[in-house]
This record gives C-alpha cells, structure tokens and sequence, in this order.
C-alpha cells in the first residue's frame, strides 16, 4: 500500500546501504516538497509537517513492521521487537508506560549524577595518549555501558558485557538485519538469561535501584509487570540507553570538532550542558528517522495517504530546516523542541536518563579536551535508521 499525490515528490533510495539521511540530495528534496517517496513508503523531510504527524490520531508507531520490512517475520528477535512499549499501543501501551514510569524518575536518576561526573573523569584520565583517544572504545562505550551498570545496581567492571551483546544488537537498526539475525538472536539470547538472573536477585535482595523499581512496579488498576515484560523491558533499556548514549556522545564531538567556538564555550560555561545535548541532537540526532505507519485512509496537505503506509519522519532534516531554524549551530540559542527523543505517546521512556548522563559528560569533555578534531581511521555505521561512529580517534589540544 502506498501514498498517492498528484504532484510529482522527489524519490529517495533509503533502502540502499550506501545512502545518506545527511547528504545534499536529501536537503534539496526538502526545499523541492516537504515529503519523498522511498521504498518503505514516505519520508517526512520539514519540521512543521514531521510536529503534525508525530503526533496525528491516524498514524501508530511503526517501526514494529521494521523486521517485516526487513523479511524476518518470527523467531525470538520477531517477538521481542514486538514486545516493546515502543511498539504497543492504546490501553497496553498506558498501563506499560504507568508501570514503567515510577523507575525513571528525575529523583531516582538525579541521585546518580555525581557518579556520571566522577565516571567521566576516571574515563579521561585513563586515555592511552595525553593528546589523542580512540573515543568510542576509550569513552563513549564504557560511559554508556558504566551508566547502565549504574542504574541497575550491578558491578561497573560488567560493562562489557552490556556493551558486546548491545553492540551486536544494534545491528538489527540497519538495512543489513536480516543477514546479521543469527547473532543478534545469539545477543539477544544472553541478554535474556543475564536479566532473569538479575531480575530473580532483585527479588531476593532488594534495592535502591531501577531493576527493583521495575520489580516492585505496581498499581491497583493496572497490576504488575509480568515476569516477560520486565525482561523485555530490560533488555529494551539495557540496549536503547547504551545505544542512545554511546552513538549521540560520538555525534557530539563530530558536531562540535566543526564548531570548536561552542566547544571552548561549553568548557567556560558547564552550566550549558543540557543545552548542548539539545542542540546537538536537533542538527546530528543518533535517530535519523521515526516510524510511523497509517491506520485508514486520510488526506495531508494534499497527499493521500493509504492506511498501511509507512512514514518516516527525517528528524535531521527536520531539525536542520530552514523555515523554522537559523543561526547555525548555537548551544545559548532558544530552539523549538526537537525530534531526537521521538514525540507525541511514544516520546522515549528514558529521555531523563541520556539527556542526564549526557549533560554530565560533554562540559567535562569539553574543559579536558580543548581543539578537538577528527583524527584519519575514522568509521561509521550507516547513516539511516540509528547511526553513530564505530571507530572515531579524536586529537586535541592537553588541557593545561
């Protein structure tokens, strides 16, 4: 089923591996039409119109068809897509998100800050060179992977173990799912068994953390998780945080390494931390795209839209259009919000949390390591769906 428009809409390849949610031909599709077709359906390339239908009655979340799209139909990676709070709606959806909601509080969350500082600081100062790192493997995954340990109350020293499997899990965001599926569901399969063991710890030994939040999680009217949505929730935030974290904090230092003005002013200004996470993540967002498919058949600024449908809304397009954003990239700037955490009912759960950890670790980062720049050997996922650096060595001036 498809979307139908008496005009012609600029046609964009996303299904090739090789393309680019960033590249000029995208941008200059925006200034032809606010929408193109793709293969999956439609992509939603200007901000007015992406704030409209993230939100509209007539479209569900859609990235539960994502597997479908991708040939994978059943099977344990099938179903525990299936099993996200992303990807549930109506009543279900509500009573997840109430249950949930309790385990990412701002108290609960705001109580940890001080070890994300202190984190990022041991992280800094345990860099192999005084003037260069490797920073996906030297920060940004064992502060993703640490801050999770964190919140669930496991030793630090374990975060590999959440890095590899969600490293692997990752995987299945791109194009490539279905030839990487067998260890994903390998991944996936660890993961299981590492938070049943938890879970039942948890149980047995409670404590002042998210995974007995979880546990003990209940309401009158909506009863208590089941022992499969708890896993399933853990896994969900064991994966989306380490992810989020570890792909937008590489995003950061490629977005600030072509604004080193903003990043002296960062290190001057820690204050502006939070405001640096947002701006980042309206013009280089770890989630290029947001899914959504359409229920029945509705017109759109002139567009047909056919029910089974899916629409991509370009978070990057629409964070960088010009009708609505000016001024380049500025941190002390007053922005409409963007669309990096989602919006409308599926707004992301754990937002607290990355813009928390993050928010803690950039103005640090920033005092540390004046003059960044990209060093050669850089490498990237693919720049659709959820993007980051797999490998970014970074130089930069010692801080005296």
């Amino acid at each position: 089923m498809s979307a139908t428009s008496p005009a012609v809409a600029p046609i964009l390849d996303v299904a090739d591996p090789a393309f680019s949610i960033t590249a000029p031909e995208v941008h200059a599709a925006r200034e032809r039409s606010w929408y193109a077709t793709t293969p999956y359906g439609i992509a939603v390339l200007r901000y007015d119109e992406m704030s409209r239908l993230i939100k509209h009655p007539k479209l569900r979340q859609g990235s539960v068809a994502w597997p479908a799209h991708n040939g994978v139909t059943e099977g344990p990676f099938a179903r525990w897509w299936a099993s996200w709070i992303l990807n549930k709606e109506g009543a279900e959806h509500h009573r997840l998100r109430r249950l949930m909601n309790p385990a990412f509080s701002p108290k609960l969350i705001g109580g940890l800050v001080p070890r994300f500082q202190a984190l990022a600081s041991e992280l800094i100062d345990g860099f192999s060179a005084p003037d260069q790192c490797e920073f996906v493997s030297e920060f940004a995954e064992p502060y993703a992977a640490r801050v999770i340990a964190i919140m669930l109350g496991i030793p630090e020293e374990e975060w590999p173990i959440i890095a590899r499997e969600s490293v692997t899990i990752g995987l299945a965001m791109g194009v490539t799912l279905r030839e990487d599926l067998p260890q994903i569901e390998d991944a996936l399969a660890r993961l299981y068994a590492y938070c049943d063991a938890l879970i039942a710890d948890r149980r047995k030994n409670p404590g002042d953390d998210f995974v007995t939040a979880l546990v003990n999680a209940s309401r009158e009217e909506d009863g208590r998780l089941s022992d499969t949505e708890l896993r399933d929730a853990m896994v969900l935030l064991i994966f989306g945080g380490f992810d989020t974290t570890r792909n937008q904090l590489g995003l950061a230092m490629q977005t600030f390494s072509r604004h080193l003005d903003q990043w002296a002013l960062l290190a001057e200004r820690p204050e502006l931390g939070r405001a640096a996470v947002e701006e980042v993540m309206r013009v280089n967002p770890t989630v290029r795209w947001v899914t959504r498919e359409v229920l029945e058949d509705f017109e759109f600024e002139g567009l047909e839209l056919t029910a089974g449908t899916t629409v991509h809304l370009y978070s990057e397009s629409a964070g960088t259009d010009p009708r609505v954003f000016t001024g380049g990239f500025d941190i002390t700037a007053e922005r409409k919000p963007h669309f990096g955490f989602g919006g409308g009912a599926h707004h992301c759960l754990g937002h607290f949390v990355a813009r928390s950890d993050m928010s803690e670790a950039l103005p640090l980062l920033a005092r540390r390591m004046p003059d960044i720049r990209i060093l050669a050997g850089d490498s990237w996922l693919p720049d659709s769906g959820n993007t980051g650096p797999v490998r970014l060595p970074i130089g930069f001036t010692p801080a005296s």
